[in-house]
C-alpha cells in the first residue's frame, strides 16, 4: 500500500464490533433496578444471562448513572409529633433571642454525660497522612474498645467549662444527678459572681435522671429556668455536637 502511494500510518475509520447495548436493554435493566434497589450485579446477570457482568456494570454505572451507597444511620425515626416539637423549641429560642439579644447566651448553662474509655482507639481521621505516589502504605492494626470506662459529666457556658466530674461506677440515677447539680450551683456561685441572681437557663437533654421528679423539684428550688429540649435530638444538644466530639477526637490514640 505504501508502494501504491499511501503515506498515512493511522487506521482508517471503520464500524467496529457492534455494541450490545441498546436503548431497549438499558430500559429493561433500569426497570429491574427500580423494582429492587438492593439487587446486585449477580442478581442482574441471572435476569440477563446473555449479557456479561462487565457490560451490566457498565450499563448500571455509566449509562444509568447509578451509585450503590449504604443507608444513612440516624438515631431515631422521628414522628410528626417529634418534628413539631423540634420546630416549636427552635422558634421559641429564636424569638427569645430576638427579644433579649446576645446577652441571653451568657445565661445558658449546658451539660451532659459521656462515657470515657481508659484507652480510646485511633479513628480513621487520625490515621490520615500525606504521602507520595510511590510511598509505602502505613499499616494500622485493628484495636478493640477498652472495656474499662468511666462516665464523665461536664457543664459549661459560653465562656468555658464550669464543672468536670467523674461519676461513681454504677447506675446514674436522679439522686446522683441532684448532687452534681448542687456542686454545679456552688461552682457558679464561686466562679460567676452575680450569675445566680440573674436568670440561669439550664439546657440538658431528656434523660430519665434529668426529667425525674426529684431533679425537677431541685431545679425549681434553685429558681433556674429550663430550656425545652425535644426528644431524640442529638443535633440540638450543644455538648454532643460541639464539645464531646472534639473531646473524643483529642483522646483518639491515647
Amino acid at each position: 500500500m505504501f508502494n501504491e502511494g499511501r503515506e498515512n500510518v493511522h487506521d482508517e475509520a471503520r464500524s467496529g464490533r457492534p455494541s450490545l447495548v441498546s436503548d431497549d436493554l438499558v430500559h429493561k435493566v433500569n426497570e429491574r433496578v427500580r423494582d429492587d434497589r438492593r439487587c446486585t450485579i449477580s442478581d442482574l446477570s441471572l435476569h440477563f444471562p446473555q449479557i456479561s457482568r462487565t457490560l451490566l456494570y457498565d450499563i448500571v454505572s455509566s449509562h444509568l448513572g447509578y451509585r450503590k451507597v449504604c443507608a444513612r444511620w440516624v438515631h431515631k425515626m422521628l414522628t410528626e409529633e417529634h418534628k413539631k416539637q423540634r420546630v416549636v423549641c427552635a422558634l421559641t429560642f429564636l424569638m427569645r433571642y430576638l427579644k433579649e439579644g446576645d446577652g441571653m447566651l451568657s445565661h445558658i448553662v449546658t451539660g451532659d454525660e459521656t462515657w470515657v474509655s481508659h484507652i480510646t482507639s485511633e479513628s480513621k481521621q487520625h490515621s490520615l497522612h500525606w504521602k507520595y505516589t510511590g510511598s509505602p502504605k502505613r499499616k494500622k492494626f485493628k484495636r478493640t474498645f477498652s472495656t474499662r470506662k468511666i462516665m464523665c459529666a461536664v457543664f459549661w457556658d459560653r465562656q468555658g467549662v464550669l464543672l468536670v466530674e467523674f461519676l461513681p461506677q454504677g447506675t446514674i440515677d436522679s439522686a446522683v444527678y441532684c448532687e452534681t447539680l448542687k456542686r454545679l450551683r456552688r461552682v457558679i456561685q464561686n466562679k460567676k459572681r452575680g450569675m445566680l441572681t440573674a436568670t440561669i437557663l439550664l439546657l440538658h437533654n431528656n434523660a430519665r435522671p434529668h426529667s425525674a421528679v426529684q431533679t425537677q423539684d431541685l431545679i425549681t428550688s434553685f429558681k433556674w429556668e429550663q430550656m425545652d429540649h425535644p426528644p431524640y435530638s442529638p443535633d440540638l444538644a450543644p455538648s454532643d455536637y460541639h464539645f464531646f466530639l472534639h473531646l473524643k477526637n483529642f483522646l483518639g490514640g491515647k
